[in-house]
């Protein structure tokens, strides 16, 4: 049978974090998209909640809760500030290889650590000449003793100046192609790493966005997930779980957007009446209404779906995809409803603007959804 309420359990953690961005996120936000300053402090507050680091299971001192559970709290973070909830829910994606495929040593290693104080993770795959095609990569890590050698650089790389730890993907035999990557975990402390300027981007600028550098740097051979040539496997594994979560940010900007344009519809007057009373604007709201709810259906599918334990592929790629296409649609269509006011930075709607792009491109592009479901749909059905 359907059931489409959240549990009790469900329900706290939405009040929680929906509490916490109304007080920590929204007074800060323009603050931090303003000056790019890494939003520390309020992560430290969201740890301390618990509102962190969710998905890392309980034998390593996480909560062990689910992707759902992860999508509800990420869509009211997302609502508060999508750059600052990015800066926190990077953990997510970092830690998922080591979830998916890490021993219990390593997953009480690396995971513990992030449960004991309020560190960060990054991933690190996505490198200058290799985005979308991750077989495109060039870093490398040659096996010496029982050590590998990594040598190679990053780009894009969220959290990058301050994480604990990376999760990097590298070339162990680049003649097997995507089958002869592997994954590391490699400290972020370990010599011969260099980290690159602050990328000042669109939006979203309260992320830690920086180019990683690896340089004759040496990872123990226990610091290896799975099997040399496991790695293409292992990264692409992981998004399986963070795709739901980003999306569902996603959700929570489009959210954000339709409220702030409600409300600007109720108070604006023209020709002596709301514009809320027009049809031109009513309509716009309405689709708005509509295109949310559906995105929040199919974000929910593709997270119940992996926490029953079954494949979730196609139904992560497909809200993925309506997500990232949804919000860029509501957030540009918040500006027309503020018309010139809302390409000023007076108001917060040219700010959700600028956030809403990177939707359409990180962790996997709208594309490369698409080819995903043409995939699932033509290979697997």
């Amino acid at each position: 049978m359907l059931n489409f309420s959240l549990s009790d359990e469900q329900k706290q953690l939405q009040d929680l974090a929906r509490k916490f961005a109304k007080e920590e996120i929204i007074p800060k936000a323009a603050h931090h998209d303003k000056t790019g300053e890494y939003p520390r402090e309020i992560a430290k507050k969201a740890w301390d909640l618990g509102l962190m680091n969710t998905h890392i299971p309980q034998d390593c001192g996480g909560l062990g809760l689910g992707v759902l559970e992860g999508c509800i709290i990420t869509e009211e973070l997302a609502y508060g500030c999508t750059g600052i909830a990015t800066a926190m829910e990077a953990n997510t994606l970092a830690a998922a290889p080591i979830i998916v495929a890490g021993n219990e040593e390593q997953k009480k290693k690396f995971l513990g650590r992030l449960t004991q104080e309020p560190l960060f993770a990054a991933y690190c795959v996505t490198e200058p000449g290799a985005g979308s095609d991750v077989s495109g990569i060039r870093t490398t890590a040659k096996k010496v003793g029982n050590e590998y050698v990594l040598n190679g650089s990053k780009m894009w790389i969220t959290n990058g100046s301050v994480a604990d730890w990376y999760f990097v993907l590298a070339y162990t035999d680049p003649t097997l192609k995507h089958k002869g990557m592997s994954g590391f975990v490699v400290p972020a402390n370990t010599p011969g790493i260099t980290v690159g300027k602050k990328e000042w981007n669109m939006g979203q600028r309260a992320s830690d966005t920086r180019g990683i550098s690896f340089d004759e740097v040496k990872v123990p051979e226990a610091y290896r997930l799975g099997k040399e040539g496991d790695g293409f496997k292992i990264a692409m594994s992981a998004f399986d779980h963070t795709r739901p979560a980003v999306s569902a940010g996603a959700v929570g900007l489009a959210r954000r957007s339709m409220d702030e344009a409600i409300e600007y519809a109720k108070t604006r007057k023209t020709f002596g009446q709301p514009i809320a009373s027009y049809q031109a604007i009513s309509f716009m709201i309405a689709d708005m209404a509509k295109d949310i709810e559906a995105a929040r259906l199919l974000v929910h599918k593709a997270a119940w779906t992996i926490d029953q334990g079954e494949r979730n592929t196609r139904w992560a790629a497909i809200g993925k995809a309506f997500a990232a296409d949804m919000v860029m649609r509501v957030t540009t269509d918040a500006v027309q409803v503020f018309g010139g006011y809302g390409y000023s930075e007076e108001y917060p709607v040219e700010k959700l603007m600028r956030d809403a792009k990177i939707y359409q491109i990180y962790e996997g592009t709208s594309q490369i959804q698409r080819l995903i479901i043409a995939k699932e749909i033509f290979e697997r059905s």
